[in-house]
């Protein structure tokens, strides 16, 4: 399975696979729309057994089959200043 992968230019660290290059079509609004411009960065093959650096391959293909893409954000990171974190009590 082929996937194209754009470059969210508003979002860092934000990618959108496509099943199909340049399929916008497949995003729903409420996806896309925050993402701002996208760039083409890349075109990969999803065989079996690829690993991907920050995505499980398995995930975005099952994705891309059944959506015709997959949004790969960035993890949030949880503040130790904030409830919960470090210090508290």
């Amino acid at each position: 399975m082929h996937a194209f992968v754009y470059k969210s230019q508003r979002k860092p660290d934000t990618y959108l696979y496509l099943r199909e290059k340049d399929a916008f079509g497949l995003v729903p609004d409420p996806v896309r729309l925050p993402l701002g411009p996208l760039v083409f960065v890349l075109e990969v093959e999803l065989v079996p057994g690829r690993k991907l650096a920050r995505a499980d391959a398995e995930v975005v293909r099952a994705n891309l089959s059944d959506r015709g893409f997959h949004l790969q954000a960035p993890l949030s990171v949880l503040d130790p200043l904030v409830e919960g974190g470090v210090g508290d009590g």
